[in-house]
C-alpha cells in the first residue's frame, strides 16, 4: 500500500511540475533577451511547485528564521542536501531574484532541468575546473550588477545517508567575488521523508533553520579553505548526531 501511495505521489508531482513548467517556459521565452528578468520571473513557478510537491509528499515543513530570507538584502544562501525533497523546499522558500548553482547533470531532471537552463541559472561542470571557475566569475558579475542572490548546496551532491559531506570551495570564491554574506540554511530530517535515490516517499516533519548571515568581507583567495571550514562548522553545530559527518 505504501508503495502504491508513493507511486501516486510521484506521478501527481510530475504532472504538476510538467504543467507549471509549460506555463513558465512561455513566460521565459518572452523574456529571453533579459537573463535577470527570466530569473526573477520564476518566483511564482517556484512557490506553486514548492508548496504543491512538499504537500504531495506528505511533508510538514517547519521553518525558523524565515525573516532572514530577505530579497531586499542579497546574500549567498547555502543548504545541506540529503534528499530530492530539498529541491522543493528550496523552491518553496527561495527569495525572489535568487540564482541557482547546481551541477550540470540537472539538465536530465524531467521538466525542471530544461526550465532551469532556460531561466538562466548556472550549471557547473565539476569535471572541468577552469570552465567552472570562469562560469562562477561571470555569475558573480551578473549578481553584482543586478543585485541578485545565489542559492547553492556547497556539498555539490546529495548525502545518501543524511550525513553532512565536505563542502566545495566554490561558495567561498563566489562570496569573495561578490562581497555577499553567506546565510546557512540547515535542513533536518529530509533524508527520512524521501530517502536519496528512492521512489519510496515516507513524509513527516522536516525542520528548516535559516541561520544568521556570516560576514565574508575578510575572506580572501588565500584563505578559502578556512572560510569553507567556517561555514561547515556552522552546519555541524546545528545538525543532530545522525546527520553529523562520518569520521
Amino acid at each position: 500500500m505504501d508503495a502504491v501511495l508513493s507511486a501516486v505521489r510521484v506521478v501527481a508531482g510530475m504532472l504538476i511540475l510538467a504543467s507549471a513548467s509549460v506555463l513558465q517556459a512561455v513566460i521565459l521565452l518572452a523574456l529571453l533577451p533579459s537573463r535577470t528578468a527570466r530569473i526573477r520571473s520564476c518566483i511564482v513557478f517556484e512557490r506553486i511547485v514548492g508548496h504543491a510537491c512538499t504537500r504531495l509528499c506528505g511533508c510538514r515543513v517547519e521553518i525558523t528564521g524565515r525573516e532572514r530570507l530577505d530579497p531586499r538584502r542579497p546574500a549567498i544562501y547555502v543548504v545541506n542536501h540529503t534528499s530530492m525533497i530539498d529541491l522543493f523546499i528550496a523552491l518553496r522558500f527561495m527569495p525572489c531574484g535568487s540564482v541557482g548553482v547546481i551541477k550540470k547533470e540537472v539538465i536530465f531532471y524531467p521538466f525542471f532541468g530544461q526550465l532551469y537552463l532556460l531561466a538562466g541559472h548556472l550549471r557547473l561542470d565539476r569535471g572541468h575546473h577552469a570552465a567552472a571557475v570562469a562560469s562562477m566569475r561571470s555569475l558573480a558579475d551578473l549578481v553584482r550588477r543586478a543585485r541578485l542572490s545565489i542559492f547553492l548546496s556547497p556539498e555539490g551532491t546529495r548525502a545518501r545517508d543524511g550525513r553532512l559531506l565536505p563542502f566545495k570551495r566554490g561558495m567561498a570564491h563566489l562570496a569573495i567575488q561578490t562581497g555577499l554574506p553567506v546565510v546557512p540554511i540547515v535542513i533536518l530530517g529530509a533524508y527520512r521523508a524521501w530517502p536519496s535515490d528512492s521512489l519510496s516517499i515516507r513524509g513527516g516533519t522536516i525542520r528548516v533553520e535559516v541561520l544568521p548571515a556570516v560576514d565574508t568581507r575578510d575572506w580572501s583567495p588565500e584563505n578559502t579553505v578556512e572560510a569553507t571550514e567556517q561555514i561547515h562548522r556552522v552546519f555541524r553545530k546545528h545538525l543532530p548526531p545522525e546527520q553529523q559527518p562520518r569520521p
